[in-house]
């Protein structure tokens, strides 16, 4: 059975990429951009995996955000108090994503 990227996932660890929980967090946020502590939050009320005490996935977060080229980073507002840049998606990258498809690609062979 394919599950919702939002369903109640078990507290075994979810078939998605690093990238992927990411590219979930931003396209379910309103104007499509949230900060990085709001990408952790998501993550960690989404995927019970991830709310251990551990922090070692939200280094792999920080990681993926300032190395991959899918995600840009975006000055907040001058009228926008708080800590932090967002994060979104770069319009180039949305394909990788088209119908919720955030489930790990199988390596060829």
């Amino acid at each position: 059975p394919v599950m919702s990227p939002l369903s109640p996932l078990s507290p075994a660890r979810p078939p998605y990429s690093y990238s992927a929980l990411i590219a979930m967090a931003l396209h379910s946020a309103p104007g499509r951009r949230r900060t990085l502590s709001q990408i952790y939050q998501f993550v960690a009320e989404n995927f019970p995996f991830y709310r251990r005490g551990r922090a070692g996935w939200q280094n792999s977060i920080r990681h993926n955000l300032s190395l991959n080229d899918c995600f840009r980073k975006v000055p907040r507002d001058q009228d926008d108090p708080g800590k932090g840049n967002y994060w979104t998606l770069d319009p180039n990258c949305e394909k990788m994503f088209d119908n919720g498809n955030f489930r790990r690609r199988r390596r060829r062979r």
